[in-house]
């Protein structure tokens, strides 16, 4: 059974900066597209980043400048460093790996930014 364990989150202030990690079961985990996305109360998933399995990333403008991902293929991780936080970015944050019809999701992380 393919498992996605994110670690990482927690409550910090506005301007305080968070690294999300998240390691997975997944055999040839480098062919994947992997990343990040959240949920804040009220509102729908959305896509935080993305980085695919040739290293290229994507990101919202809500955080480009501001978070970076990366993946580390020799230990089935992806990270994602958070900078500049704002209250807007409060939301459980979920790890996410897909391929073709494939997608697989971790549990979630809870990540509060908040004065």
């Amino acid at each position: 059974q393919v498992q996605l364990v994110e670690s990482g989150g927690g409550l910090v202030q506005p301007g305080e900066s968070l690294r999300l990690s998240c390691t997975g079961s997944l055999n040839d985990f480098s062919i994947y597209t992997v990343g990040w996305f959240r949920q804040a109360p009220g509102k729908q998933r959305e896509q935080v980043a993305t980085i695919s399995s040739g290293g290229r990333t994507n990101y919202p403008d809500s955080v480009e400048g501001r978070f970076t991902i990366s993946r580390d293929n020799a230990k089935n991780a992806v990270n994602l460093q958070m900078n500049s936080l704002k209250p807007e970015d409060t939301a459980v944050y979920y790890c996410y790996a897909g391929r073709m019809r494939s997608s697989y999701w971790g549990q979630g992380t809870q990540v509060t930014v908040s004065s």
